[in-house]
C-alpha cells in the first residue's frame, strides 16, 4: 500500500532517512521539510573549514534540494517549518517560511528529526563581544567571515569538549592567540582524566592556554571576560561549544514522552511513544548498548543506524536497535583520541565494580621509522570480564585500535578473549602482539586466572 511519509529536518539523520526509505520503498510518497535553507550538510567538517584545511564551502554539502528530489523522487521543501503535530486526525501544521503561510499535511508515518540547538550560557553583556556558537551552516558562516574580516589575534573557547579542542587546533593553524575555558577538572570530560591530561599537556605544548575549573562569569568589556575564579582573559570573541540541547519542542507539544536527557524517548524501532510518530537522530534518546540506560548521544554513526532502523520498520521489515556505544573521535594538533563504551566517571556514577587495564607501546614495530606512542586503557568487570569501555590516545593508529574494541564490545567479546584476535602484522603497522592483545593479557593477570 502507498504510504504518506513526512520527514521533519533535512539535516543528518533526517535527509538519511528519507534516502534510506526511497532505497526501500519506490512507491510510497515521501516529504522532506526543512526549515533552514540547507540540507544534508557534514557538521562535522566545520571546524576544518574554518581553519581552511577544508578550502571549498560546497564540500560539505551532500545534496543540494534539487538533486535529492530529482535523483531520490523526494519531496523537498525547503524553509518549510512543521508547527504542529495533531496526533488525532495524523496531520501536521507546516508554515512556508518564504510565503509566511500555513497549511496542514496528513500523514501515514512521521519522522521527527529535529536535530539539536546549541546551549547558550546566561551571561551578563554576551552581546557585547563577538560570541559565536557552531552548529548551523549560519553559525559556520558567520564565525568564517568575522575571522577573515576582523582578522582577530585572540579568542576564547568555552567549553573543552571535542569542537572546543578541534577548534583550539584550528584557531592555532591561523595564527590566532587561543586559549580553553572548561569547568571539568580536565578537558574532554566524558574521557578517563588519564587519558584526557595527554592531551592537555599536547594543547599546552602547541600553546593553547587552558583554564580548568573554571567558567565564564561575566564580560567586563568588549575585549575582556572574567572567569569565575576571577582571573580576567583579553580576547577578541568567544566560541560557545558548552554542549547541546535536543529540539524536543514538537515533541512535548504532541504530548510525547521526553526523557531525562530532553531527547525524546524511542523503543528500540526509535517509535516514540506514538506508533506512527518516529525520532531520530540528535533529538533523540535511545539506550545504552552496556547495560540499557537511557542514552543521548549527538554523533552521526548513531543518526546513520537509527535511519536505517526507522526505514526497515515502516517498510514492515523490522531490525531492532541494539544500542550505542557513543564510540567518538577527534584529531588534536599530532595526536588522535578517542573513547567507546563507559568511562571511569559514568562507572562510578551507577556503582559499577570495574577494573581498568591499560597498555603504552608504539603504533607499529619500534625498529620501523616514525612509531609513535599510543596509550590504551580498557574497563572491564573483573568477574565475568565484559568489557564495559575503553580510551586510546596517541600519534598514530587510534581509530584501529579504538575500532576493534568497539567491534569486541558489540560482538560480546570478554577482555581475555581480546588475546585471540589475530590483527595482521608488518613492521610499518603494528607488532606481533597488538595492544589489544597486550591488554587481555594483562587484564587476565589482573583478574587472577
Amino acid at each position: 500500500m502507498r504510504k504518506k511519509i513526512i520527514v521533519i529536518g533535512a539535516v543528518g539523520g533526517g535527509a538519511t532517512t528519507a534516502s534510506q526509505l526511497r532505497k526501500l520503498d519506490d512507491k510510497s510518497e515521501i516529504i522532506l521539510l526543512e526549515r533552514t535553507s540547507y540540507l544534508s550538510y557534514g557538521a562535522c567538517g566545520m571546524p576544518y573549514y574554518l581553519g581552511d584545511v577544508i578550502k571549498e564551502r560546497e564540500d560539505l554539502f551532500a545534496y543540494t534540494p534539487e538533486k535529492l528530489q530529482a535523483k531520490k523522487n523526494i519531496d523537498v521543501r525547503m524553509q518549510h517549518e512543521a508547527v504542529e503535530i495533531d496526533r488525532e486526525k495524523k496531520s501536521i501544521r507546516i508554515k512556508d517560511l518564504l510565503n509566511n503561510e500555513e497549511y496542514q499535511e496528513s500523514y501515514d508515518a512521521l519522522i521527527i528529526a529535529t536535530g539539536a540547538s546549541p546551549f547558550i550560557p546566561d551571561i551578563s553583556g554576551l552581546d557585547r563581544i563577538p560570541s559565536f556558537p557552531l552548529r548551523t551552516v549560519e553559525d559556520m558562516d558567520n564565525l568564517k567571515n568575522y575571522l577573515e574580516t576582523k582578522k582577530p589575534s585572540a579568542g576564547a573557547i568555552i567549553g573543552g569538549g571535542f569542537i572546543g579542542v578541534e577548534m583550539a587546533e584550528n584557531l592555532t593553524h591561523l595564527g590566532i592567540d587561543t586559549c580553553i575555558v572548561e569547568r571539568s577538572n580536565h578537558v574532554l570530560s566524558v574521557i578517563d582524566e588519564e587519558t584526557a591530561l595527554k592531551v592537555q599537556q599536547h594543547l599546552k605544548e602547541k600553546g593553547v592556554k587552558v583554564y580548568l575549573q573554571n567558567g565564564l562569569h561575566k564580560i567586563i568589556s568588549e575585549t575582556e571576560i572574567q572567569l569565575d575564579d576571577g582571573e580576567s582573559i583579553e580576547t577578541d570573541f568567544l566560541l560557545l561549544s558548552v554542549g547541546i540541547k535536543p529540539n524536543n519542542k514538537l515533541a512535548i507539544q504532541a504530548d510525547l514522552t521526553v526523557g531525562e536527557s530532553g531527547g525524546i524517548k524511542v523503543n528500540e524501532f526509535m517509535q516514540t511513544d506514538d506508533p506512527s510518530i518516529y525520532a531520530v537522530g540528535d533529538a533523540v534518546e535511545s539506550f545504552d548498548l552496556i547495560d540499557g540506560s537511557p542514552k543521548q548521544v549527538p554523533l552521526a554513526w548513531p543518526a546513520h543506524r537509527q535511519s536505517y532502523i526507522i526505514a526497515k520498520h515502516v517498510t514492515g521489515r523490522p531490525v531492532p536497535f541494539k544500542g550505542m556505544l557513543g564510540s567518538a573521535i577527534a584529531k588534536v594538533f599530532d595526536l588522535t583520541i578517542a573513547s567507546t563504551g563507559l568511562g571511569e566517571k559514568e562507572l562510578s556514577k551507577r556503582k559499577t565494580k570495574y577494573m581498568t587495564a591499560t597498555h603504552e607501546g608504539k603504533s607499529h614495530a619500534g625498529y620501523y621509522p616514525d612509531s609513535k606512542d599510543v596509550y590504551v586503557r580498557v574497563h572491564f568487570c573483573p568477574d565475568s570480564g565484559k568489557i564495559f569501555g575503553g580510551n586510546v590516545v596517541g600519534g598514530e593508529g587510534v581509530d584501529k585500535q579504538l575500532d576493534v574494541l568497539s567491534t569486541a564490545i558489540t560482538g560480546g567479546l570478554t577482555v581475555v578473549q581480546l588475546q585471540e584476535i589475530e590483527t595482521c602484522y608488518a613492521p610499518p603497522f603494528s607488532s606481533p602482539k597488538g595492544l589489544l592483545n597486550m591488554i587481555g593479557y594483562k587484564a587476565e593477570k589482573m583478574m587472577g586466572s
